[in-house]
C-alpha cells in the first residue's frame, strides 16, 4: 500500500490535529539530527530521541491513513448548487444561459436527482441573467464537478437578418454543499485548569475547585465555566462552549474558501476562458480540455450529457492545453 503524504491533507479537518502533531515531530527530528552532527558526545541521546520520534510519527501516520482511507472510496457531497450566469453576448448570452440551465435540470431528472431553483434573474428580452439551482442526489458532485467554467456558443441568432454567426458565453459554477462538520477534538489538545469559583454561591463555592477553564492548544482558544456547583457540570458547559467556538471558526473558514472557490470558478465570462464550445452550424460540441467533440447538440442540450461527462472523468481534470477553435 502506498503511504500517504500528510502534507497533501493540510485542509482535511478529519486529520488536522494529527497533522499538527506530525509537523511538530518532523521539526523535532530535524533538531535531533542536527545535534547528532554538531555534538558527537550527544550521539546516544540523540539517536534514542530519533528512534522515539520515528515511532511516534509512524503511529500518527497510521491513524491518518485509517481516517483518510482510500481516496477512491472517499465520500462525495450529494448536494450542490449549480450556478449559470450569462456572459458575453447580450440577449443571445441570456438565451444560451437558460438553455444550459435547462440541460442540467433535464440531466438531473434523467439521473433521478431532485432540483430546486433557489434564485433566478431573468433578462428583459428572454433568457436568464443568472440562476442558482440546488441539486440533490447520489453522486451529483462527483458527476458534475468538471462542468465548472465558461461555455461558448456559436450560432446565428433568430434576430440576425444577415445570417452572421454570433459568439456568446455563459459561466457555470458547481459548488458542493457539505453537511455541517462535527468537530472532534482529541483530549490531548485540551489543557484543563480548575480553580475556586468567585462570587456568591454558598459557603461551598469558595472552598472547592469547581470553576473550569479549557484551553485548546492548537488554536489558543480558551473558555471558562463556573456557574454550576460541581466541577463536572462546569466542565460539560465549558466543553460545549469550546466546541461551539471551534465549529464557528471552522464554518467561517469554509465560507471564506467557498467564496474564493466560487470567484475562481465563475471567472469573467470572457470568450477566451472557454472550456467547451457549442457550434450550431457544424452541429458539434467540443470540450477543449479533453480535445473531443460530439455531434447532435439538440440531444445533448436535452439532457444527453453522459458521454461528455464520461470522457472528462476518463481524462482526469482535463488539464491539457486548450484546443483551438475559431
Amino acid at each position: 500500500m502506498t503511504r500517504i503524504n500528510p502534507e497533501e491533507y493540510a485542509d482535511d479537518h478529519r486529520v488536522s490535529f494529527l497533522l499538527t502533531e506530525w509537523k511538530r515531530l518532523v521539526h523535532a527530528e530535524t533538531d535531533a539530527r542536527e545535534l547528532l552532527e554538531v555534538d558527537p558526545s550527544m550521539k546516544e541521546l540523540a539517536e534514542k530521541e530519533i528512534v522515539d520520534i520515528e515511532e511516534q510519527k509512524e503511529a500518527l501516520l497510521k491513524q491518518m491513513e485509517q481516517i483518510i482511507g482510500n481516496p477512491e472510496e472517499r465520500e462525495w457531497p450529494n448536494e450542490i448548487v449549480l450556478e449559470v450566469r450569462a456572459g458575453v453576448g447580450g440577449d443571445e448570452a441570456a438565451l444560451f444561459a437558460e438553455e444550459l440551465a435547462a440541460m442540467y435540470m433535464k440531466f438531473a431528472q434523467i439521473r433521478g436527482w431532485r432540483t430546486k431553483t433557489l434564485h433566478e434573474s431573468r433578462a428583459d428580452l428572454g433568457g436568464i441573467k443568472e440562476i442558482q439551482i440546488e441539486i440533490k442526489g447520489e453522486g451529483v458532485f462527483k458527476e458534475l464537478q468538471f462542468e465548472t467554467g465558461v461555455h461558448r456558443v456559436q450560432r446565428v441568432p433568430a434576430t440576425e437578418k444577415q445570417g452572421r454567426i454570433h459568439t456568446s458565453t455563459a459561466s457555470v459554477a458547481i459548488m458542493p454543499l457539505y453537511k455541517r462538520i462535527k468537530i472532534d477534538v482529541p483530549l490531548t489538545d485540551i489543557e484543563v485548569e480548575t480553580s475556586r469559583s468567585g462570587g456568591a454561591g454558598g459557603q461551598n463555592v469558595n472552598k472547592v475547585e469547581t470553576a473550569v477553564r479549557l484551553i485548546h492548544k492548537p488554536t489558543g482558544i480558551d473558555v471558562r465555566a463556573q456557574s454550576e456547583r460541581t466541577q463536572l457540570k462546569n466542565r460539560e458547559i465549558a466543553m460545549t462552549l469550546l466546541l461551539s467556538r471551534l465549529q464557528q471558526m471552522k464554518d467561517e473558514e469554509e465560507d471564506r474558501k467557498r467564496a474564493a472557490h466560487r470567484k475562481a470558478q465563475v471567472g469573467t465570462g470572457d470568450r477566451s476562458e472557454k472550456i467547451r464550445t457549442y457550434n450550431y452550424p457544424q452541429d458539434r460540441i467540443t470540450d477543449h480540455r479533453v480535445k473531443e467533440s460530439w455531434s447532435n447538440i439538440e440531444k445533448i442540450l436535452n439532457g444527453g450529457l453522459a458521454p461528455i461527462l464520461e470522457a472528462l472523468h476518463k481524462g482526469g481534470e482535463g488539464e491539457g492545453e486548450l484546443a483551438e477553435e475559431d
